[in-house]
C-alpha cells in the first residue's frame, strides 16, 4: 500500500479522519501496514500489545469462556482503534484477539507514541477518547457477564434444591390417586355389606384412633419396626392385608382396638373395613407429605425472590445482610452438600441494617461464598459471620482452603485473573465484587495462610 493509499485510508477513517493532514502525514511516516489473514492471532492471551492498532478494514476479536460457551468480550472493525493506547496501562488480553475476517491495519510501534503525544494532539484527544469509551464497554460487559454467571450458578442451585420436593409432589400424588382408588372400592363392598349400628360403632371408633398419631415411644426407627411387625403379625392371624399395617402403625390403634373390631366383624367384611381404613390414613399421610413438598417449593421461590430483589427498584436503601446471606447459603445448599461441607452462619443479633443495593449486595455473597466452597476440600468448612464495627457492617467469610499463594494474592482482584481451570470462571468475580463495594462506599480485603482464607466486607450502615 503506498503512502498516498495510507493518506486516504486515514482521511476516510471513522475514528481519525477528523485529524489534521499533518497528523495524518505523521502517522503515515511512522507506521507501518500490516496484512492479516482470517484465524491469524493479533495478541496472544496474557501478551501485552506491542503497538497502536488504526484498523482500515477487516474484524478481529476477543472471546472468553466463562464456563458456558465462549462469548465475545471485544470486537474491532474496519474505522476502529486497537492496541496500545495514550496513557494506557497495557494490560493483557483475556484470550487471544484473532481475525475473524482479513484484515489491513495502520501500527505505530509502543516506543513511538511519547512523540505521536506531542506531535499529533489531535490524534491522541481521539484516542484517549476511544481508551475510556472502551474501559467504559469493558466494565458494561463484564458486569453483564458477570450477573449471567451469578444467574447461571442461582439456576443451578435452584434445580438441585427444587428437584426433591418437585419429586416428592409427583411420587405422592400419584400414590394417593392409587389410595383414594382403593379406599372408594372398599367403601363400596362396605356399604353393600348392610352393617349394623354396632358394627357402625366400632369402626367409627377405630377411625377416631387412625385419626391421631402413633404413641411418642413408636416414633423412633426401632419403635415403629416393632409395631409394624406386631400389626403384621395380627393382620397374618385374621386373613387380612399386611400392606394396611405401614399406615395403621403411624396411628394410635392398637391390638386391643383391632381385637375389638375383630370381635363384631370378620372375614372378608373384616378385610374391607382394614383396607379402607389404611387406604384413609395413607391419603392423609401423603396429603401432609405434599404439602410439606410444596411449602418446601413455595420457601425457595421466596427466596430467590428475596434474593433477586425481584419486586424493588435497584435503588440504594437499607438491606437486611442477614435475610440475604441466608437467602444466598439456600440458593448453594446443593453445592454445599455435595462436598459435604460445614456451613456456618453467625450474625449479631443487633446487626444494622446496610445502606446498599440489595441485588448488588447479594452477588457479592453469592460470588464470595461459592469461591469458599470451590476453594475447600471435601468435608471442608466455610464460616460466615456479620458484626457492627463503629457507622459499618462487617461480613467475614473463612474457609479451610488450602489459601492464597502470596505471589498471586496482590492479582486476585484484577480483570480476568482466575486460578481456576479453562471454562471454570471468567475471572471477573472478585473484580465485579471490588467494584459493586466501591460503588457502594463499601471495601474488600483479604488475609490468607495456609489452610485458612478469610475475606472481609465493610458496608456502610443504614444511618
Amino acid at each position: 500500500m503506498t503512502s498516498e493509499d495510507v493518506m486516504a485510508r486515514l482521511a476516510e477513517h471513522r475514528a481519525l479522519g477528523g485529524a489534521p493532514v499533518a497528523e495524518h502525514a505523521w502517522l503515515c511516516d511512522h507506521g507501518t501496514v500490516r496484512r492479516l489473514a482470517l484465524g491469524q492471532i493479533v495478541t496472544a492471551k496474557g501478551a501485552q500489545a506491542t503497538e497502536l492498532m488504526v484498523v482500515f478494514e477487516g474484524h478481529m476479536v476477543i472471546r472468553a469462556d466463562s464456563g458456558a460457551g465462549a462469548h465475545k468480550v471485544f470486537e474491532w472493525r474496519g474505522g476502529d482503534v486497537s492496541g496500545v493506547m495514550p496513557y494506557s496501562r497495557g494490560a493483557s488480553p483475556p484470550s487471544n484477539t484473532v481475525c475473524e475476517a482479513p484484515t489491513v491495519m495502520l501500527t505505530i510501534a509502543r516506543e513511538l507514541l511519547p512523540e505521536m503525544i506531542r506531535e499529533c494532539p489531535s490524534v491522541t484527544t481521539v484516542l484517549v477518547h476511544a481508551m475510556v469509551d472502551r474501559a467504559r464497554q469493558f466494565t458494561t460487559n463484564s458486569l453483564r457477564d458477570e450477573k449471567l454467571v451469578s444467574l447461571g450458578k442461582l439456576a443451578a442451585g435452584l434445580a438441585h434444591e427444587l428437584n426433591n420436593p418437585a419429586s416428592a409432589v409427583v411420587r405422592d400424588a400419584k400414590q394417593m390417586t392409587e389410595s383414594i382408588e382403593v379406599s372408594e372400592a372398599a367403601a363400596r363392598r362396605l356399604g353393600a355389606a348392610g352393617l349394623s349400628g354396632e358394627q357402625l360403632a366400632r369402626v367409627d371408633a377405630i377411625r377416631e384412633l387412625c385419626l391421631k398419631a402413633a404413641p411418642t415411644m413408636m416414633r423412633s426407627t426401632i419403635g415403629r419396626s416393632d409395631r409394624e411387625d406386631e400389626l403384621v403379625e395380627w393382620l397374618d392371624e385374621h386373613d387380612a392385608d399386611e400392606r394396611c399395617a405401614g399406615p395403621l402403625a403411624e396411628t394410635a390403634v392398637t391390638i386391643e382396638s383391632l381385637d375389638e373390631l375383630a370381635a363384631l366383624v370378620d372375614g372378608e367384611v373384616l378385610s374391607d373395613t382394614l383396607k379402607w381404613l389404611a387406604a384413609g390414613c395413607n391419603t392423609r399421610m401423603l396429603s401432609c407429605d405434599i404439602e410439606a413438598a410444596a411449602q418446601r417449593i413455595n420457601d425457595l421461590v421466596g427466596a430467590v425472590k428475596g434474593f433477586t430483589f425481584m419486586d424493588q427498584a435497584r435503588l440504594a436503601d437499607a438491606v437486611d445482610v442477614r435475610k440475604g446471606i441466608m437467602e444466598t447459603v439456600v440458593m448453594l445448599g446443593a453445592k454445599q452438600r455435595a462436598k459435604s461441607a460445614q456451613v456456618s452462619v453467625t450474625i449479631a443479633d443487633d446487626l444494622r441494617p446496610a445502606h446498599a443495593v440489595g441485588a448488588e449486595l447479594n452477588q457479592v455473597w453469592m460470588n464470595l461464598i461459592d469461591n469458599a466452597l470451590d476453594a475447600i476440600d471435601v468435608n471442608g468448612r466455610v464460616e460466615i459471620s456479620a458484626t457492627n464495627e463503629m457507622a459499618r457492617v462487617v461480613v467475614r467469610i473463612v474457609d479451610n482452603g488450602p489459601g492464597i499463594p502470596p505471589s498471586i494474592k496482590g492479582q486476585i482482584f484484577d480483570p480476568f485473573f482466575t486460578t481456576k481451570p479453562a471454562g471454570g470462571g471468567t475471572g471477573l468475580g472478585l473484580d465485579i465484587v471490588r467494584r459493586l463495594l466501591m460503588q457502594q462506599d463499601g471495601e474488600i480485603s483479604v488475609e490468607s495462610d495456609a489452610g485458612r482464607t478469610e475475606f472481609q466486607v465493610r458496608l456502610p450502615a443504614e444511618p
